[in-house]
């Protein structure tokens, strides 16, 4: 029989201990086997009982659980789910959370009519990052980043070719890692990361504060254009479209696409259709296999396609997926994308 899953809960709240406790030890293949009211009595308990996942609260006494996520990352890297009232409608929580490794962020349900859809999703991220490496666990601590000069691409005026990047688990620090090493005069990035609604407008001001690139969260309708990052919002599917000579954003709500809104698929399938080979696709890190199929679309209507390699994935998923069905003509560690991207585009524009 297959070992459980050994799970932490920190909360100050006693019925929060409880009642996430019982839909744990519920599942087959998870155990709750310590709970703790604060992050010094959380901390005893990961010394003594060594879980494979924890569940963190972010308002306690003694430490908020933000601080405790900090400390805990840089001495012991562990996969950390923040499960708190905060994360959905003070976002800059969310976004200090993901800064400093956390693995996932989850609103605590406000009413019996989400619990289902959110206990679910805490059960998917238990699973998936318990196994997560030492190393990739601290390829999720927040890094500085420097900003890099660079002459090139001053002299591209057509927006093209358009780059399209999608992303999920670790995605946001994958993205980081590209976006803040490539020149102001990129020609026009359009981009799907997996996250909350409240989330994806503090996301593009912190990358567009670290890069010389300016970020943006799209509103739809925006002509594309060079040195722009276009983000998708969150809660909203990301196209992009063609009128006459010139792309332009466009937002489209409807269902989820493999459980996600934004798709990496819909942004992908778009790009194939309508820039062909006048585009650069890569997929990152992340669980799943949302924007596989798109990526194969894009390289088969003549797009360059780029997957990140598993060694520098948080989550060798959706890459993985892009990989096993040939949609990728390049397999690149995430700090060798950057300057891929820079000396590609160099050599098309000769």
């Amino acid at each position: 029989m297959n070992k459980k899953i050994k799970v932490l809960i920190i909360d100050d709240s006693i019925v929060v201990r409880k009642t996430v406790s019982e839909m744990i030890n519920n599942e087959p293949d998870m155990e709750v086997i310590a709970t703790a009211k604060d992050p010094y009595e959380g901390r005893d308990k990961i010394v003594y009982q060594n879980p494979d996942v924890l569940i963190l609260d972010i308002e306690m006494p003694k430490m908020d659980g933000l601080t405790f996520l900090g400390k805990l990352m840089k001495s012991k890297p562990m996969p950390v789910i923040i499960f708190s009232s905060l994360a959905k409608d003070r976002s800059k929580y969310e976004y200090t959370a993901y800064d400093l490794g956390a693995v996932g962020v989850i609103e605590k349900p406000l009413n019996k009519n989400k619990a289902e859809e959110i206990y679910d999703r805490m059960f998917n991220l238990i699973r998936t990052s318990s196994n997560l490496t030492a190393i990739q666990l601290r390829n999720l601590e927040r890094r500085g980043l420097k900003k890099r000069n660079t002459g090139i691409f001053h002299n591209i005026s057509l927006s093209k070719p358009i780059i399209a990047i999608g992303a999920s688990t670790g995605g946001t620090h994958a993205i980081r890692k590209i976006i803040s090493r490539l020149p102001g005069k990129m020609p026009p990035i359009v981009m799907t990361q997996h996250m909350p609604k409240n989330f994806t407008t503090q996301f593009a001001a912190n990358l567009n504060n670290s890069s010389q690139l300016t970020v943006l969260e799209a509103k739809g309708d925006e002509q594309l254009k060079n040195g722009i990052v276009y983000l998708a919002p969150g809660g909203m599917h990301m196209e992009i479209e063609k009128k006459g000579a010139f792309y332009f954003t466009k937002l489209v709500d409807g269902p989820l696409i493999h459980h996600q809104k934004p798709a990496v698929e819909k942004l992908f399938n778009s790009v194939a259709s309508v820039a062909k080979k006048d585009a650069i696709g890569i997929i990152l890190t992340g669980m799943g296999v949302d924007g596989a199929a798109g990526l194969l679309n894009m390289k088969k209507s003549g797009a360059f396609t780029i997957a990140q390699d598993e060694k520098s994935c948080v989550v060798f998923g959706m890459p993985k997926e892009a990989i096993k069905i040939n949609a990728a003509k390049k397999i690149l560690d995430i700090n060798e994308i950057p300057d891929f991207l820079i000396n590609y585009l160099e050599e098309i524009h000769e």
